[in-house]
């Protein structure tokens, strides 16, 4: 008998009951989203093959110019790199421009997908949702693509795959090249934990985990209760 539940198992929208997983790595000047700048966010998309198989799609980057009176912490701004956040060199833009086209992209995603909505992935990733959902606050954007809680959070799932919940220990554990002296860039940690969750999400289905099948029925309990 032909098997017709494997197309529909190899889409996202099976896959991840509807959402569409979309990779985010935001640069701060600090840790609290309320007051701190957002300096750098990295958005990137995901898809699935024909095979069901999860891989990156479109990447969204930008640099922020930090909104007018947000606290910029020297220590944050050592960390990251970004020691002149206004720079034009630096080729910012404001965040709600930002995060307008990235939800514009995402939106046209979940609509390509058949998905109801987005779903964040980040490393530690209250962090970097506390700081977009902020920023969106502060643009007065109606509606964002993501989750307002719900999340998929790489430090946790590499702390199961693979014993390692530091980004770099995670990444090198699961077979990845990781440079640290690219580390700290929206766009360089987002690459990386997009692969990261990828080889996650693959190597439960390349261990049998995906797509779930069912207990087939025992014919002989059937029988002795219709007996």
């Amino acid at each position: 008998m032909t098997d017709t539940t494997a197309p529909e198992n190899n889409t996202i929208k099976s896959r991840f009951r509807g959402y569409l997983p979309v990779v985010v790595d935001v640069e701060t000047a600090g840790f609290d989203a309320k007051t701190d700048a957002l300096l750098e966010v990295c958005a990137i998309t995901l898809t699935m093959d024909d095979e069901g198989w999860i891989k990156p799609a479109t990447t969204m980057h930008f640099h922020i110019t930090p909104f007018e009176g947000a606290n910029l912490n020297p220590e944050a701004l050592a960390f990251n790199g970004i020691l002149e956040p206004f720079s034009a060199l630096r080729g910012a833009i404001d965040e709600g421009d930002a995060l307008r086209q990235i939800y514009r992209q995402i939106s046209d995603e979940l609509k390509a997908q058949g998905c109801s909505r987005a779903i964040m992935v980040a490393h530690n990733a209250t962090f970097d949702l506390n700081f977009v959902n902020a920023a969106s606050e502060r643009a007065k954007l109606k509606r964002s693509p993501f989750h307002p809680f719900a999340t998929f959070d790489t430090a946790a799932l590499s702390g199961l795959a693979f014993g390692q919940t530091v980004l770099a220990k995670a990444c090198r554990t699961a077979g990845m090249d990781f440079d640290n002296k690219e580390a700290h860039s929206a766009l360089y940690d987002t690459e990386k934990t997009a692969e990261l969750f990828c080889t996650i999400v693959n190597k439960w289905k390349a261990l049998g985990g995906w797509p779930l099948i069912e207990a087939e029925t025992n014919h002989d309990d059937v029988e002795s209760q219709s007996a």
